[in-house]
């Protein structure tokens, strides 16, 4: 039983330190969720053109607005940063999807 609790609270503490970094990083602070900040390789450009439209603007507009408030030197007020909860990663299907393919080609390619 003990060691039960002791795992439990282990999952619990690598949660809070999620939340922690997180916060830490300050991209939300900016408005900007995580798969907005991604290194935009090849993969991830081939995602993002599969991305349905509206997901697609919402992303554009994050990405401007971080500019402006970046160019200002301020921040969203924290009623406004994007909660560790609240970030979906959405463009994780489409990039898996791609990935696999990209994966499934260069096999394809060695025969």
């Amino acid at each position: 039983m003990a060691a039960r609790a002791s795992v439990a609270g282990g999952g619990r503490m690598i949660d809070r330190l999620r939340k922690w970094y997180y916060n830490a990083a300050g991209f939300n602070k900016l408005g900007l969720m995580r798969d907005d900040t991604l290194h935009e390789d090849d993969d991830v450009k081939e995602a993002l053109k599969r991305l349905p439209e509206h997901i697609y603007n919402e992303r554009v507009f994050r990405i401007k607005r971080a500019l402006d408030l970046s160019a200002k030197h301020q921040i969203l007020p924290k009623d406004q940063w994007v909660k560790y909860e609240e970030d979906h990663h959405y463009l994780e299907p489409y990039l898996k999807e791609v990935i696999r393919e990209r994966q499934e080609r260069e096999a394809w390619n060695k025969k």
